[in-house]
């Protein structure tokens, strides 16, 4: 019965209940737990109790009294004395985890971990912070017909039959219960069977169909709501007092109410008084070993429970699967501490058991043997301790290495080495059986290695070796002895990349398991890299020229491979792959061409898109080109991405595949899902990065200076007038890999940027200077830098202001223009330090001057 109290503050601990803080409250939150207080029967001064019971502090009791005494509660008791009419309800079970259901999170919800078990077995049963079990009693079973009637008790009386009637009253204090139109019966002391006959005699002359050896009806009496009895718990228990609790109650009931049985108590010998006399005595052990149900008489009022201190204890350690602290009684064994403790566990040791005994002047020890559990009695005081079995093995026997099944095997006296192989049933391919080594562990544990010839025993040459306990054979393997052997190949192969080297192991053998050659692939260029043996140590490589044909046909003097060569395939002169350009706007067919050769250029493009059209702006044409930095797709990504394209096409078709687009389906598969890493080696793309590194290397060790910003593609002027006018001319540029031809429509606006009052778009006028168009602007601003006014033009190209004397000369502005009037940047005032500088240097400029004319 944990209390709870409702949502508290995040920083307070919902698990620790004692540091409840009622001011922090709400009103909402006290109305809800009273009202369900209420309904499961619980009185405000019970519900103190409980909290008091689960260790909130006195300070905090009384403020929550205070605080319960000042609301006013929606629920109320409802009750009478007498019979009256209506809903039948199920009997109120007093729960309180119930009652704060929704209120307060259990300990999963919170995510705190439970509170460690208590030493001492047994104490954690009836308290416990963290934990929601609750010996509540079951008010909704099957009411004993032996069951006592008192006042409090709730009574339903159903006659069916020839007449009908249903009555609901309580018995009074009196002893009575008071029916409607019937008056007062006397039940108290008497069981349900006995008030069953009583008010069937008292209602027969009511109703005749009662009585006569055949009645017409009929008479039932249950037991709604139990009255509740007060129950005096003293002696060693967490709160002794007097406790209100369901008839129903029983020792349990009443000991979980109270906390159970403190540091001192006894879990052995709980008494209970009945009227002045002991009635039982409960052994708490035989619940919690044996669930012994016996003790589950019910209660009755003004019963008394009296927890005695504890009789003695004993301390249990070490390999027993609970180690724990014990309460004993007179003449109980070690066997019954042992049963308490649940029994040695799977590690323990359980010929002998040491024990630790208080005698009446020094403390002593002892052994007791197995055959001694049943005899040896306990003491209180006394601590066992339980060993476990010896780490280490009788009769083991290793073997590993180059063997088919190594491990552990058993020793037998006079087993030999082959003898063992064979259990290991033999040696390995790669077994190294010249020299194997047994180390053999010596009496005192140090250790000797041997060094067997495993190969002459075989052949009969040496004799066979006798084996020991804790042998341990280790067979070592050819591969162990040296360097793990490969071969590489890189260049134009499918996937070059590091292979395992195999004896007469042929180039072309590596070039088919490299996935076969490129396209790029020259045959007439492979080269074989082999580790030089040179001992002067000027030869680093021996580079070996490989003859191979396209098909990889067998030679007919092969070359060999040796274990660590390096195959390299070049590719072909002058191989590239397709190179395209593009080309849009105003011309007859827009669109991306293929370059045809290496002097293709911008005039030869525009005759294959069919010329200009006749809105063409060929001053405003502009080339758009890759930089060093652009980040172009390297072949194998380009390749792996056109058969994607493939793929996606053939998967898309509504037939089913034929058995030739299915095995194209594998071919693709395999090559693009089970080998990720082929042909994506990108050298470009470190040769880009260790630019772009440089340059902010650069950038970053310049004070001052701007960041340098690194773009993929920039604008190139073009005079296009002079290229259509004088093709493959100095102005008539090639065309290179990704560049972009755009020719704009004719323009007839000029824009302005920067520092002028107001930047806006102008239509462009014939015959007029920059003045015109500054002005149609508003004007240069305060703090524009007039002669470094420049023009953009619309193919890219830029034209800045020049100065002539003290006269600006500004440049022509073209249709679809960009004026940029640059600022002189904000004005910086000038700081006492800084004038009384100026001053002094006119001072002493003065002076000299003045010097000069004497």
């Amino acid at each position: 019965m944990m209390l709870l109290l409702p949502f508290l503050l995040q920083a307070q601990s919902l698990q620790d209940i004692s540091s409840l803080d009622v001011d922090e409250l709400s009103d909402q939150q006290l109305q809800v737990l009273m009202n369900r207080a209420m309904e499961a029967g619980l009185s405000e001064a019970e519900l103190l109790q409980m909290a008091q019971v689960r260790g909130v502090p006195a300070a905090e009791i009384e403020k929550l009294k205070e605080r319960l005494e000042g609301m006013v509660f929606g629920l109320t008791d409802g009750k009478s004395s007498g019979a009256r009419q209506g809903k039948r309800e199920p009997r109120r079970q007093l729960d309180f985890n119930e009652i704060t259901r929704g209120i307060i999170p259990s300990p999963e919800d919170v995510g705190t971990d439970l509170a460690e078990e208590h030493p001492i077995f047994g104490m954690d049963l009836f308290y416990s912070k963290n934990r929601r079990l609750t010996f509540e009693p079951s008010v909704n079973m099957a009411t004993p017909r032996t069951y006592i009637l008192g006042p409090g008790d709730e009574v339903y009386i159903d006659i069916y039959g020839q007449s009908e009637r249903y009555y609901e009253a309580s018995v009074t204090p009196e002893g009575q219960l008071i029916l409607e139109n019937i008056g007062p019966i006397s039940v108290s002391g008497l069981t349900l069977e006995e008030a069953t006959q009583v008010v069937q005699n008292r209602l027969s002359a009511f109703y005749t169909g009662l009585g006569g050896s055949r009645p017409t009806s009929f008479l039932q009496l249950n037991l709604g709501n139990v009255r509740t009895i007060k129950v005096n718990l003293v002696g060693e228990v967490r709160l002794p007092g007097t406790f209100t609790l369901s008839a129903f109650s029983t020792v349990f009931n009443a000991l979980y109410a109270a906390g159970g049985p403190n540091q001192n108590g006894s879990m052995r010998r709980v008494r209970l008084i009945r009227s002045g006399k002991e009635i039982a005595e409960i052994d708490i052990y035989d619940f919690l070993t044996n669930g012994d149900p016996s003790m589950n008489d019910m209660l009755q009022d003004q019963d008394i429970i009296l927890v005695p201190p504890y009789l003695g204890r004993v301390t249990v350690e070490g390999a027993v699967k609970r180690p724990k602290i014990f309460e004993v009684k007179e003449d109980e064994t070690f066997a019954d501490v042992l049963s308490f403790a649940g029994g040695f566990t799977d590690q323990a040791f359980r010929d002998k058991v040491n024990v630790e005994r208080i005698t009446d002047k020094q403390r002593s020890v002892s052994d007791i043997y197995n055959d001694q559990f049943h005899m040896f009695l306990v003491k209180g005081g006394d601590r066992f301790e339980v060993g476990e079995v010896l780490d280490r093995y009788t009769n083991r026997i290793q073997i590993k290495g180059a063997v088919f099944r190594p491990g552990n095997y058993a020793y037998q006296e006079g087993l030999t080495l082959t003898q063992l192989l064979e259990k290991a049933e033999g040696l390995r391919g790669e077994a190294y059986s010249k020299r194997i080594q047994i180390l053999r562990t010596n009496e005192d544990l140090s250790t000797r290695m041997l060094q067997v010839n495993l190969e002459e025993i075989r052949n009969g040459n040496e004799p066979d070796i006798l084996l020991k306990r804790e042998d341990l054979i280790r067979i070592p393997s050819i591969y162990e002895l040296r360097e793990e052997q490969y071969v590489k190949i890189a260049g134009e192969v499918v996937h070059p990349g590091t292979y395992p080297y195999s004896e007469e192991m042929t180039p072309e053998d590596l070039i088919l398991m490299a996935g076969g050659l490129k396209e790029a692939a020259s045959e007439a260029s492979v080269e074989l890299a082999r580790r030089a043996s040179d001992v002067e140590g000027r030869e680093f490589s021996q580079i070996i020229p490989i003859p191979i044909s396209r098909d990889l046909s067998l030679p007919e003097k092969p070359i060999e491979l040796r274990p660590f060569d390096q195959l390299t395939v070049r590719r072909k002169t002058n191989f590239g792959l397709e190179r395209m350009a593009s080309i849009e706007g105003q011309v007859n067919s827009p669109g991306t061409f293929a370059i045809q050769h290496a002097e293709e250029r911008i005039s030869d493009l525009i005759n294959r898109a069919g010329g200009l059209t006749a809105f063409a702006y060929a001053k405003g044409a502009r080339l758009i080109r890759r930089t060093e930095f652009y980040k172009t797709e390297s072949e194998g990504m380009r390749n792996e991405r056109s058969l994607l394209n493939l793929l996606e096409r053939i998967n898309r078709e509504e037939l089913d595949p034929t058995e030739s687009q299915q095995e194209l389906i594998e071919r693709i598969s395999n090559y693009l899902f089970e080998n990720p890493d082929s042909a994506r080696t990108d050298l470009e793309e470190r040769v880009i990065q260790a630019r772009e590194n440089l340059l902010n290397e650069i950038s970053e060790s310049r004070e001052n200076v701007a960041p340098i910003k690194i773009r993929e593609t920039e604008a190139i002027a073009i005079d296009l007038e002079a290229i259509l006018a004088n093709p493959g001319s100095k102005y008539d540029l090639i065309v290179e890999e990704g560049d972009i031809l755009s020719v704009p429509r004719q323009l007839q606006t000029v824009r302005l940027r920067g520092d002028v009052i107001y930047p806006t778009t102008v239509r462009h006028e014939d015959f007029r200077s920059m003045s015109y168009y500054i002005n149609r602007a508003g004007g240069f601003a305060t703090r524009a830098k007039k002669g470094r006014t420049y023009v953009v033009y619309a193919n890219g190209q830029v034209a800045r202001t020049r100065n002539f004397v003290l006269f600006n000369v500004y440049p022509k502005v073209e249709p679809g223009s960009e004026i940029i009037v640059p600022t002189k940047g904000p004005r910086l005032p000038v700081r006492p330090g800084d004038l009384v500088g100026i001053t002094t240097g006119l001072a002493t400029l003065a002076l000299v001057i003045t010097q000069l004319l004497n």
